[in-house]
């Protein structure tokens, strides 16, 4: 059984900065494909990117501006976002598991889900 909890949300103003924090109370997190995930109010859940091992992989609307990586020590992922847009707002959720590469995408083919953590963009 493996717990998540995101930390690091917050309200910013657009060009900031946040780095949110998925940490697993129990498990190794390392083991497992970890899948970073956002919904907005009224919208679908959407996709933001994933990490397998130590590489990550990311939705266009984020690419180049958000980065997935790993503490492996601290039993912790990260995403790391830059120049943050108001269309960023929305609760950010991580989950873990062992999705295929083509599900990556799929909030569902994942084992684990955390609970989220609201980020909000506005001058």
């Amino acid at each position: 059984q493996v717990q998540l909890v995101e930390s690091g949300g917050g309200m910013v103003q657009p060009g900031d900065s946040l780095r949110l924090s998925c940490a697993a109370s129990e498990g190794t997190l390392s083991q497992y494909t970890v899948g970073w995930f956002r919904q907005a109010p009224g919208k679908d859940r959407e996709y933001v990117g994933v990490i397998r091992q130590n590489n990550g992989y990311y939705a266009d609307s984020v690419k180049g501006r958000f980065t997935i990586s790993r503490d492996n020590a601290k039993n912790t992922v990260y995403l790391r976002m830059n120049n943050l847009k108001p269309e960023d707002t929305a609760v950010y959720s991580c989950a873990a598991g062992f999705p295929i590469t083509s599900s990556y995408r799929n909030y569902n083919a994942y084992r684990y889900w955390g609970q989220g953590t609201q980020v909000t963009v506005s001058s």
